[in-house]
């Protein structure tokens, strides 16, 4: 089976469309292309094509009976012409011109017709007849080779430009070429010579349902008169429910519903709107899925040459050209490309002249986080790490979602010897960036010091499946394993569960803390809330420091071990080394305890 091209059909309007012919009848003001009508049966009405002509013969513009305007005026209905019968939609590309199928070569090279020889395409270029220039290009572009045809529509234009039907053929041929912009524009120009020209107004509101600009479209539909076929009128109003649904979502920050009615939305036609696909982009950014945001910006539409009018649209209350510059700089934000993320934000910012108060949020949010980036990084590079953490923090403030950001606090407590504090804001990162190396191997490493060896396991493999060729992170993994298999034999030998010893004599006690190593004495009441809470806890430390002895005194229970040790409040949290005390602490947190039995190991 044949394939056939099939492309908006093409005008042929004369240069003169006021002019009459020589039987001094008008000529045909639509400017197609002459084709043998079909026979209508006996009884049956002749049908219109969606893309048939009007037949103008000056005086006011005439569109179909219950064609309702922008401005709700109901217009009068007006006879179509009784042009070729096809099918014209620019925005899904049928048309049936009714002269066979044509067929794309395998070969790649496209079949040069009847008429279009290299000879004759080479006098057309050189000649002076627009009509004659016009109509080789009309050929070539049947035949699928649209960018000769383009510069025959070039020259055409060049000798007469004031030929409405030369602009609009040469807007399909750019359409053809993804030149979209550009097309719209030439459309414009095409209704500035002919307001009333029904093709290029039917273009126009094809290009602009593709932009996802909903008002734009409607209008020139309108304009066209070209409404037999609803088909696209259908589009344009499902067109703008996706966009109002996608509104009301990003109001709520309903994210995933945002994503789904932007991919309605390009479903429906807008396949070509840089600012439908940027809200893809913030979804996917919203949603922390990064690497779907950055690679939607990457694939956003180009619409170069666009006219004034498709620029200045609105889109979610803001300049339709700012949006996409006002996304971009989330994305770069939090990618930790600042740079870009603050020049960004500017273009936004200097596109949007209405001012809108989502641009002006941003503008100021990306300055301040990447000043205090900035500023972290200095004091970082002067070795003042307490003020570093202090100024990420602070940008940390205007995006609580910067995992750039809490990397680099991270490695500002571990210089400070807080490795908890470190572990905690690599938690955070991870869980914005799940893969992100940087934080994955300080999190190994504070954990290290902290001899967690199960998670620094867990960090390494993750890095392993990252980086597997790294030599390093194969060794770290090994390492790691080792000293986690160490430590389970270390756990097993003292009977895991009962490593705490419990001691209720006041001779036992003093024994046990006078025996050498350290020993940590935890005293405790059985119905004391904070006991309670941070009991569990006692028995995580004996794992995680074997070589350390803990013992446990019930207060209540051995009221001489507390008379002599002085305990008054509980828990009390007392730290021997070889029979010298050397700390006590009273009702100490999770980290302050765990920090002073690390540092007694290493006494």
């Amino acid at each position: 089976m044949s394939n056939t091209v099939q492309q908006p059909s093409l005008d042929s309007k004369r240069l003169d469309p006021g002019s009459n012919t020589s039987n001094g009848k008008p000529a045909n003001h639509s400017g197609e292309l002459p084709a043998a009508a079909r026979s209508s049966r006996p009884g049956h009405r002749r049908s219109v094509s969606a893309g048939a002509p009007l037949i103008y013969s000056g005086g006011a513009t005439l569109l179909p009976s219950g064609n309702i305007c922008p401005s709700g005026k109901i217009l009068k209905p007006a006879l179509p012409s009784r042009g070729p019968n096809r099918t014209d939609v620019l925005g899904s590309g049928t048309v049936n011109y009714g002269r066979g199928s044509i067929m794309r070569g395998s070969s790649g090279i496209n079949p040069v017709p009847a008429g279009a020889s290299p000879l004759t395409v080479k006098r057309a270029m050189n000649g002076s007849d627009p009509e004659e220039v016009k109509r080789v290009g009309n050929e070539l572009y049947r035949s699928g080779n649209f960018a000769e045809a383009l510069a025959l529509y070039d020259r055409a234009v060049a000798i007469s430009p004031g030929n409405a039907a030369c602009r609009s053929n040469r807007a399909a041929a750019l359409t053809a070429l993804g030149r979209l912009g550009e097309a719209a524009r030439e459309c414009h120009e095409a209704v500035k010579l002919d307001p009333a020209y029904a093709r290029a107004h039917k273009r126009l509101a094809s290009l602009y349902l593709r932009f996802g600009q909903v008002e734009n479209s409607r209008r020139h539909l309108c304009l066209s008169g070209l409404q037999e076929d609803q088909s696209e009128e259908q589009k344009v109003l499902l067109l703008e429910k996706h966009l109002n649904r996608c509104a009301d979502a990003r109001k709520i920050d309903d994210w995933k519903r945002a994503l789904r009615e932007s991919e309605a939305a390009i479903a429906v036609g807008a396949d070509f709107s840089p600012q439908i696909v940027a809200c893809k982009a913030e979804a996917y950014l919203k949603m922390h899925q990064l690497e779907d945001a950055e690679s939607s910006l990457s694939n956003i539409p180009k619409l170069e040459g666009c006219p004034t009018a498709c620029s200045q649209t609105k889109f979610f209350g803001m300049v339709g050209e700012a949006y996409v510059p006002f996304v971009s700089a989330q994305v770069e934000m939090a990618l930790g490309r600042f740079e870009n993320a603050v020049a960004a934000a500017e273009k936004a910012s200097l596109l949007d002249f209405g001012g809108n108060v989502e641009v002006a949020r941003i503008v100021n949010v990306v300055k301040m986080v990447a000043r205090a980036r900035s500023r972290g990084n200095d004091l970082f590079s002067s070795g003042k790490f307490s003020e570093a953490c202090s100024a990420y923090g602070e940008g940390l403030k205007y995006d609580g979602s910067n995992y750039v950001l809490y990397c680099n606090r991270a490695i500002c407590w571990s210089k400070l010897g807080l490795w908890e504090q470190s572990v905690q804001d690599c938690n955070q990162a991870l869980n914005i960036q799940p893969n992100y190396t940087k934080a994955l191997f300080r999190r190994a490493a504070s954990n290290t010091k902290l001899e967690r060896w199960q998670e620094v396991v867990k960090d390494y493999r993750a890095l392993k499946r990252e980086l597997p060729n790294d030599y390093e992170v194969a060794e770290s993994l090994h390492q790691a394993q080792l000293a986690l298999d160490k430590s389970r034999q270390v756990v097993y030998s003292t009977k895991f569960g009962v490593e705490v010893e419990e001691i209720s004599a006041l001779d036992k006690f003093k024994a046990a803390i006078a025996s050498a190593g350290v020993s940590v004495v935890y005293f405790k009441e059985a119905s004391n809330e904070l006991c309670e809470e941070i009991s569990p806890f006692i028995n995580t430390l004996c794992v995680r420091y074997p070589s350390i002895k803990f013992i446990k005194v019930d207060v209540e229970e051995c009221l001489a071990v507390a008379k002599s040790e002085n305990i008054r409040s509980v828990p009390t949290f007392k730290i021997y080394k070889n029979g010298e005390k050397v700390k006590e602490m009273i009702r100490p947190t999770h980290l302050l305890l765990e920090d002073s039995v690390r540092k007694s190991s290493s006494l």
